[in-house]
């Protein structure tokens, strides 16, 4: 009976993992092929769409890796040796860094493109986009500074049961370093990750109070208690703001996950479940953003529909 009921959970683990990888590919491809269209005909691109544009590259390679990842486990069951180990661990961390970085920078950039002109942010709001991407890279360098004990803890292992072994693929794992690095790392990752998500909520909470200062200042000139219809740039910050909350709603998660790690037993039905969730922001970011935006759904209804009959 117990076999049986394992062997449900496998399954239904395998149809979730293969769900969220074809979804996220899909969406994650279509807001890709977007953003490449647009530069490609309009010969430009605002550094909003750059930023967006590098999202949903970065988050379809995180699905190409775990794509990789689940058909090792599930179909082919390759031998993974040292450096295969490695490189794979290595690059999902180095893209899931770039993920965190550019979301953040997103938030910011969008608040400074709300800022109204006596602002002291107004300054950087005609940025040339390679001087954003250097802000960019600034974040990674700063992020992955403090992620690299990653490459060094991880390994492979076949066959191994150890309390100081945490799976990451069933030939792949992290082993536990020693106590006082293990927190050392802990409390330089949290520093880190606080840091960011503290540069995410100030440059929201900054246009949550632009937005509710433009609606107060609308209601006074009209006399009236309606709501004005959001403009164009007003649409794209609630997007953006719904997309902050998405993110940090689904940090939060990964973190009980991982903090809650130890009562696991490090049950590998567990450690799949955490890995499905702590890919959740790569694979619903993009429909969010598809969702909200009329241009993506127009441009390919176009393209998809109207083309082919002419």
């Amino acid at each position: 009976m117990k076999k049986n009921n394992q062997l449900y959970d496998y399954s239904s683990i395998r149809n979730a993992f293969f769900s969220e990888v074809s979804i996220g590919i899909s969406a994650n491809t279509i807001l890709l092929l977007f953003h490449i269209f647009t530069f490609l005909l309009q010969h430009r691109l605002k550094p909003i769409d750059l930023i967006i544009g590098l999202l949903a590259l970065i988050h379809l390679g995180m699905m190409i890796i775990l794509l990789y990842i689940v058909t090792n486990k599930f179909l082919s069951q390759d031998f993974w040796d040292d450096i295969k180990c490695k490189s794979i661990i290595y690059l999902y961390r180095f893209l899931r860094g770039f993920s965190i970085c550019a979301t953040c920078l997103l938030s910011i950039l969008q608040a400074i493109i709300l800022s109204p002109r006596n602002s002291c942010l107004a300054k950087f709001k005609h940025k040339p986009p390679h001087q954003i991407l250097c802000y960019l890279a600034f974040l990674w360098v700063f992020y992955v500074s403090f992620s690299t004990h990653y490459s060094f803890s991880s390994t492979a292992v076949s066959n191994v049961t150890s309390d100081g072994i945490v799976p990451i693929t069933e030939p792949c794992k992290i082993v536990q370093m020693s106590y006082f690095l293990r927190h050392l790392f802990s409390v330089l990752s949290a520093f880190r990750d606080v840091f960011l998500i503290e540069l995410m909520a100030l440059s929201s909470a900054y246009m949550v109070a632009l937005l509710c200062r433009h609606k107060r200042h609308f209601q006074h000139l009209h006399s009236t208690n309606l709501s004005p219809k959001a403009s164009p740039l007003q649409k794209a910050t609630s997007t953006i703001l719904l997309l902050m909350s998405f993110f940090v709603f689904m940090y939060c998660l990964d973190s009980i996950f991982s903090s809650s790690r130890t009562m696991w037993n490090n049950d590998p039905v567990c450690h799949y479940i955490h890995l499905i969730f702590s890919n959740g922001y790569a694979t619903i970011s993009p429909l969010l953003l598809i969702c909200t935006d009329k241009h993506i759904i127009k441009f390919f209804k176009y393209y998809l529909v109207k083309i082919p009959h002419t």
